[in-house]
């Protein structure tokens, strides 16, 4: 019976055991249908490209390479035990990406669903995907179990233990946009990123809240005490309210720094084009003094020159003086550590990519579950430490004695 026979086959079979799902078992047995389906597609597809065209095409005669028949195997997926015909051909020259030699159990698929997931995309998005990509249909139901069975993965992540100290915590907030009681509105996802002891960064959790304050933030602090932070040297955040208060509460030896982007940013708001440049220069001049009396000068020197046309600025820094001038007690290195807000932007942006291509999520289940899964194709590129992280570190030693713990 040829291969084509075998495929209509099972499309009908497919479609028939879709009409009679009562149990569980039942969505098991066609999601493995389904599986064997997809892969079979998938991996005549990688042959084609391999061999350089497609089945029975005539550019493939006297090519010296050619299609050599199946082999059977077995693999392990979610759904239970799979058995798929892998095809080859007679040079052996092809090597499967989906299924590799020597896999037995099936994740190249979860990972590439994930991955599309992670990007944003809905599962109706991704059935297509697969469709245009490699003519191979994939249920909703399938994509669902997949990325459903992140949460757990979600939950565990989120409470796991963490470092007795971390030298630098940046919290910062990313918007999206929920559906809830028929109606579609702004929530805020925060993030609390940290550089542990190694100069690495690692995201300690993530919340999602409609509003903010300080019996949030106090909430969110106590969760890091009790997974086992201990101490925080510095928290770096963008003026959120009610932070400084809670982390005071818990971490009363903690210094809290303005990211100073936040307030630059905010200020060239209230600024005309053609004054931008030198609002700016003036502004940098105040966080990049050596000393704070220096900083203090600056400051007054910036409002005498600006308050008759920028009055809002100088007097928006004079009210956040106490979390700006932290940082001026710093020697450059770590200057440098908490004043860039590198660390943080990067991972926004990966989130921002997958929260534009949503738009909007139909509950809170599916917003945390796209950001975490973003948040995990960003960390992939967390191996190696903050430059002359080692020069910080000792600075760190000196300035922390008696709470620095390796």
């Amino acid at each position: 019976m040829s291969s084509q026979t075998n495929r209509q086959k099972l499309e009908v079979l497919a479609e028939e055991r879709a009409k009679e799902i009562h149990t569980e078992e039942d969505l098991n047995a066609l999601s493995r249908q389904l599986l064997k389906l997809t892969v079979e597609r998938v991996l005549k597809a990688e042959l084609d490209n391999c061999l350089g065209y497609k089945k029975h095409a005539p550019e493939g005669r006297n090519w010296g390479n050619s299609r050599n028949g199946y082999s059977s195997k077995t693999l392990k997926s979610q759904s239970g035990e799979v058995e798929i015909s892998t095809p080859g051909d007679r040079q052996s020259l092809f090597e499967p990406q989906l299924v590799r030699k020597g896999q037995t159990r099936l994740t190249a698929m979860d990972d590439r669903i994930l991955a599309l997931y992670a990007r944003g995309m809905t599962t109706r998005d991704i059935a297509e995907m697969f469709e245009e990509l490699y003519g191979a249909t994939v249920s909703h139901d399938l994509i669902s179990q997949v990325t459903e069975a992140v949460w757990e993965e979600v939950q565990t992540w989120q409470n796991r233990p963490l470092d007795a100290v971390y030298p630098v915590v940046y919290l910062d907030c990313i918007v999206v946009k929920v559906h809830q009681d028929k109606r579609v509105i702004n929530k805020s996802i925060y993030l609390a990123l940290g550089l542990n002891l190694q100069g690495r960064k690692e995201l300690l959790g993530l919340w999602l809240s409609e509003a903010e304050g300080a019996k949030f933030w106090l909430g969110v602090l106590t969760e890091l005490q009790n997974r086992g932070v201990k101490d925080i040297f510095i928290a770096c955040v963008d003026g959120l309210t009610g932070f400084p208060e809670a982390i005071r509460t818990v971490y009363p030896k903690t210094k809290v720094q303005l990211c100073l982007v936040h307030p630059m940013r905010q200020s060239l708001k209230y600024v005309s084009w053609k004054d931008r440049k030198a609002v700016a220069a003036d502004l940098k001049r105040i966080y990049h003094s050596i000393a704070v009396m220096e900083a203090q000068q600056a400051l007054q020197e910036f409002a005498q020159k600006w308050d008759g046309k920028y009055p809002l600025i100088g007097k928006a820094w004079y009210r956040q003086w106490e979390q700006i001038v932290p940082l001026l007690e710093y020697p450059d290195e770590i200057r440098r550590v908490v004043y860039t807000t590198n660390a943080i932007e990067s991972v926004n942006s990966m989130i921002r990519k997958a929260i534009n291509n949503r738009k909007i999520f139909p509950n809170d289940h599916s917003a945390l579950k796209v950001v975490y899964l973003a948040i995990q194709q960003a960390s992939k590129k967390w191996t190696m430490p903050l430059p002359n992280w080692s020069s910080v570190l000792n600075r760190f030693a000196i300035d922390y004695e008696g709470r620095f713990v390796l």
